[in-house]
Formats: structure tokens, C-alpha cells, sequence
């Protein structure tokens, strides 16, 4: 229903309309008079009332209510908002003396130059300096550093950093001296917006009782923030393939599962289907910066490596890397930035095009 909303002017003028053509003597409505004061005083009480109407009207609708009351009406479809996600990257744990063996345990915190933000050394069995027991990554006799991966400890998108942030150990680590981030950390996102959420509830309704991509595609992305996913229906008749990237390029195989075991609630009857993470094409990186008088040539040539592996790290997949497009990059990092020469892209001056299940990540970026 759609309020008629008044001001209190006219509000005022109406209620003297009334009042005079209901009266069959004269009234005093001037500015100052008892009538007047009477009059305004109602006004004021049904300006009041229509705006609790509105703030009601608003907070039962999805498309004006928001945060909580948002949440609360999502809640009678059994829709919840997604959660916040941790930034993760890597960090490099160095010592001065390497006589004897050292080793860095998950769970490990370290913290940015202004101990504001949180990380913690995650497990990957996988990694080449794994250490088993206990649980953490080992520096032989004579290794002077090991890079290892780390999580924000708190999620949100204040946990993606740029490279060299993380300057603090947290916890005591015998034999383990400095560290530092020389990669950025990337994939924080804050809880899904009120905005993201009344779209994804639009795709939660298209997707009733369907089995078609766009359902498939909210099974997919209802699993957690920052997925991004490619129905294939062109590998043969009644099958089709689902790629799923979780912004890594390699998303773990309990996301995979994940999303096969959300598709099969979907999946229409008598096809089959199959999950795989993208083809990841790695491109190296290279261009020279010339800075303006007076900038910090490697404080910004780190601006445009980390805006470079940003903007790489959030291509979609299919979407190819446009060459020209690393120049336009360099230049909006930093208004320090005066020229941009010598732009390679995979060794190349072309595009790069991953293909319709592939996905462009970076690979080594270097500024000079």
C-alpha cells in the first residue's frame, strides 16, 4: 500500500480547512491564537505517527528493511546472510642462525606493524617444509627462512593487506627472528551486504522448483562469499560440468564436495554432472614505473604489483587478462606513477585468454 505522505504545513492547513467548514462562526486561526496552537500540536502528534508507519512499512519489507530486519524477513524463507571470510596469503619466517633445526607451528600469530590485525599460520600437509609432529613447517640445519601460509584471524576485508604489513611475531618462536609478508593477502570479505543479499534471495526464488543454471548456480554460491562458478552444458547429451573457483584458482576439495553434494539437490532428473576446479593459468607479470620527484620508487612500485595481483586475482572465470589493461592499473595505484614501459604479460604483449573453464591468476609480478 502506498502512504499519501503530508508535511506539517499542510497537515496544519487541513486540519484549519476542516475546522472552518464545519464552524458557522468565525474563527480565530491566526498565528498565536488557542485554535492554532491546538491544531499544530495534532499535526505534530500525526507527523509522528505517519513516521512509525513508514519505519514499520520499512522494516517489513525486504527491499527497504536492513540489517537485522533484513535478516528476520530472509529468515521465513530459511535464507541466511553469508558469513565473512578471512583473508589468507603467505609470510616468510626468517632467523640469523641456522645451526640447528627449527619449526614453525600452525597456529603461529603475527600481527601488522600497528598490531591492529591478526594472522595465524594455517596447516598444508602438501607444503614442501610440512613437519608433522608437531604440527607446523621445519627449518633444516643451514635454512635461513621458510614462506608459509597464514589466515587473518579475524574475517573481513580489513584482513587483506599489502606486502610487507606483517612485521610482528605474536607468539614467542624460538630460533625464528623476523617476519614479513612480500605477498599481499587477498580474498577478505565482510559479511554479505544487504544489497547482495536481496539479489541472492531474487536468484532464490528463480531457482524454485527448477533445475536450470541459475539454480545450480545459487546452490553454488550459497555455499560461501567471493565463489564464482561456470555451467558447461556442451560436453554431452544429459551431462554437464560445473567449474567452481573460490578466487584461488585451486579451491580445496572439501569445497568441491561441497558444491557437488548442493548441484545434486538441484540436478535435473536423469542427468549427471561433475565438479572441477578451473584450469589455472599462472601469468607473470613485468612492466617498469617511473615515479614523480620526491615518491618512494619501491613503496610504489609495491602499490602497483599489489593492485595488479588484486585486479588478477578477481577475473572470473573464462574472463581473459587484456594486456593494455596492466598500464591503466599501474597508473590508478599511485598518482606518483609518470610512465609505464616495458609491459610484458606472460612474457608477451598479447592478451591472455584461460578459456571458457579457465581462470588468470597472477603469477610473478615484478615492478622495476
Amino acid at each position: 500500500m502506498q502512504l499519501r505522505l503530508q508535511d506539517f504545513a499542510s497537515l496544519v492547513a487541513g486540519a484549519a480547512a476542516s475546522v472552518q467548514a464545519s464552524s458557522r462562526a468565525l474563527v480565530d486561526l491566526s498565528v498565536g491564537s488557542v485554535l492554532r496552537a491546538i491544531l499544530e500540536a495534532n499535526a505534530a502528534l500525526a507527523l509522528w505517527l505517519q513516521w512509525l508507519i513508514l519505519q514499520v512499512q520499512s522494516m517489513t519489507r525486504a527491499a527497504t528493511s536492513e540489517g537485522a530486519d533484513l535478516d528476520s524477513w530472509m529468515a521465513d524463507f530459511a535464507l541466511a546472510r553469508l558469513p565473512a571470510v578471512a583473508a589468507s596469503g603467505q609470510v616468510r619466517f626468517a632467523r640469523f642462525a641456522t645451526t640447528e633445526a627449527v619449526v614453525v607451528p600452525v597456529g603461529a600469530l603475527v600481527r601488522t606493524t600497528d598490531a591492529q590485525l591478526g594472522f595465524a599460520v594455517t596447516a598444508n600437509p602438501a607444503h614442501a617444509a610440512w613437519h608433522a609432529d608437531p604440527a607446523g613447517y621445519a627449518m633444516g640445519a643451514g635454512v635461513g627462512s621458510v614462506v608459509v601460509p597464514v589466515a587473518a584471524v579475524a574475517p573481513g576485508s580489513a584482513g587483506n593487506v599489502l606486502p610487507g604489513s606483517i612485521t610482528l611475531i605474536a607468539d614467542a618462536l624460538a630460533g625464528v627472528d623476523t617476519v614479513a609478508n612480500d605477498w599481499p593477502t587477498l580474498g577478505g570479505l565482510d559479511a554479505e551486504s544487504d544489497a547482495a543479499l536481496r539479489v541472492r534471495f531474487r536468484d532464490y526464488l528463480a531457482s524454485r522448483s527448477r533445475a536450470t543454471p541459475v539454480a545450480v548456480g545459487y546452490a553454488v554460491t550459497s555455499l560461501r562469499q567471493g565463489l564464482q562458478y561456470h555451467v558447461d552444458e556442451a560436453i554431452g547429451t544429459g551431462s554437464f560440468l560445473v567449474v567452481v573457483d573460490d578466487g584461488s584458482g585451486a579451491p580445496p576439495a572439501d569445497l568441491l564436495a561441497a558444491a557437488a553434494t548442493a548441484i545434486e539437490a538441484v540436478r535435473p532428473v536423469g542427468t549427471s554432472f561433475s565438479v572441477q576446479p578451473p584450469d589455472t593459468l599462472y601469468a607473470d607479470v613485468a612492466m617498469t614505473v617511473t615515479v614523480a620527484g620526491g615518491a618512494v620508487h619501491a613503496t610504489v612500485a609495491a602499490l602497483v604489483a599489489a593492485a595488479v595481483g588484486a585486479h588478477m586475482s578477481k577475473l572470473a572465470i573464462g574472463e581473459a587478462m587484456p594486456w593494455s589493461r596492466l598500464a591503466q592499473l599501474a597508473y590508478s595505484a599511485s598518482p606518483a606513477v609518470v610512465n609505464v614501459t616495458d609491459v610484458l604479460l606472460g612474457g608477451d604483449t598479447a592478451d591472455v585468454d584461460p578459456g571458457v573453464v579457465g581462470v588468470v591468476r597472477p603469477g610473478n609480478i615484478v615492478v622495476s
